[in-house]
């Protein structure tokens, strides 16, 4: 098996190493991707919540040439072996040098540190055990088994975890057996142990008394809590069975930060206020938005009547029926508009029938068709919709008094025409 050189050291980033075993692991249009082991590692495989390493492992000829493959994944197996992808061939004897990606490694080792740190914060301060990690691109999350989970336990958390921080507390790494390891989980002083058997490796963070935070755990962590630069938490989610927590820490945490800071100054300067003034500019925005709503919504619902009565006078009557067709100008809210206006038209006139329809300007886009009838007809409109988008690969739906259907644009004039054929026939018989 490889051995492992991130347990002994989390920041070594080059080591020397010799390959033991290559194998194919994909071939994809004549281009393989192999998996190559080595005697020794530094490369952290994926697996705990935490992603792999990447970087390169550099091999020397005897006339000085190098050839450089880049590692793209890193995986370990079920006997423990550590596989390191990569899409150029490494034999089997070859001496290579293996580069981990540092700025990466410092990422992962600042969340992974980070979220031992919040977990335990958690049950410090609210009893509340982590049952699930992930460490993602952009942020980190926690799924936390409670509850109830209030802005001020929230508050009191970080305040909680970022003291550690700034005590630079000692985080040491030792390896005990499964006994010690149970005995420490019977006192209460772990949460939880992996399946496995034999020793465990633990990672530490000191308090007081006996330990902050007491975990098994494979990983790569921080000398000192310290290193961990900072945690921030980014929000909350109710989950199933808990909470989601999603946080920051180290240098993500600072450029999370900056970020918010970017968008606070621009909104600021959007809005013409100061930075502390955004949050009462936009409270200001929505009142204005929703007063304007209502405006516009009234005055819409007049322009809705002025326009149906003049579609009740203007559409003759024929067998009985008021046939109103009618083409719907294209924009934002066609649908709403045509929806306010069939009501009305419906609403206004007896043995009433509309049918409205339209375009977008995109030719790619579907078209649309509004149907509606006024309640002393019997007709069911979602039925007859169907029918007619079922012969032109459309679909849609709705009531017996109204339905909306989209098609490709193509077949928006037969589909009309047809609907209004088989809505005819059911009147007359």
């Amino acid at each position: 098996m490889t051995e492992r050189l991130y347990y002994a050291d989390s920041f070594l980033m080059d080591f020397d190493a010799v390959v033991t075993e290559i194998q194919e692991l994909s071939r994809v249009d004549g281009r393989s991707l192999w998996r190559v082991a080595l005697d020794r590692s530094a490369f952290y495989p994926t697996g705990g919540g935490q992603p792999h390493d990447t970087g390169q492992l550099i091999a020397t000829a005897r006339s000085g040439a190098e050839l450089t493959a880049e590692i793209i994944g890193v995986e370990e197996d079920e006997h423990d072996e550590v596989w390191h992808h990569t899409e150029k061939p490494l034999l089997p004897g070859t001496a290579v040098r293996g580069v981990i990606d540092a700025a990466r490694r410092l990422d992962h080792i600042q969340q992974h540190s980070g979220q031992h740190l919040l977990s335990a914060s958690f049950v410090r301060v609210c009893g509340a055990a982590t049952v699930s990690f992930h460490l993602g691109e952009m942020v980190s999350t926690i799924d936390l088994a409670t509850d109830t989970l209030s802005e001020t336990t929230l508050q009191e958390v970080a305040m909680l975890a970022n003291r550690i921080i700034a005590e630079d507390r000692l985080v040491t790494v030792s390896t005990v057996s499964r006994t010690q390891a149970e005995a420490w989980l019977a006192a209460g002083e772990m949460c939880k142990l992996p399946p496995r058997e034999g020793e465990m490796r633990i990672v530490k963070i000191p308090d007081e008394a006996a330990a902050f935070d007491r975990n098994a755990c494979g990983g790569t962590h921080v000398r000192s809590t310290g290193q961990i630069g900072g945690l921030h938490l980014r929000g909350t989610e109710k989950v199933r069975g808990g909470w989601r927590v999603e946080f920051v820490c180290g240098l993500r945490a600072m450029q999370a930060a900056h970020n918010d800071f970017q968008t606070l100054t621009e909104a600021g300067r959007n809005l013409s206020v100061g930075l502390t003034e955004v949050p009462e500019a936009v409270q200001r925005m929505q009142a204005e938005t929703k007063r304007n709503a209502k405006t516009i919504q009234a005055q819409l619902m007049e322009l809705a009547g002025f326009r149906a009565a003049e579609l009740v006078r203007e559409t003759p009557i024929e067998e009985g029926v008021r046939w109103v067709k009618l083409t719907i100008a294209a924009d934002g809210d066609s649908a709403g508009y045509a929806k306010l206006l069939a009501r009305t038209v419906t609403a206004l006139a007896e043995k009433t029938m509309v049918i409205f329809f339209w375009s977008p300007a995109e030719e790619n886009k579907p078209a649309t068709i509004l149907v509606a009838r006024s309640s002393d007809l019997e007709l069911d409109c979602d039925a007859m919709m169907r029918q007619t988008l079922s012969e032109y690969n459309g679909r849609g739906g709705g009531s017996s008094e109204m339905s909306q259907g989209s098609l490709p644009q193509k077949h928006l004039s037969s589909a009309v025409d047809r609907f209004e054929s088989i809505a005819k026939k059911q009147v007359c018989r």
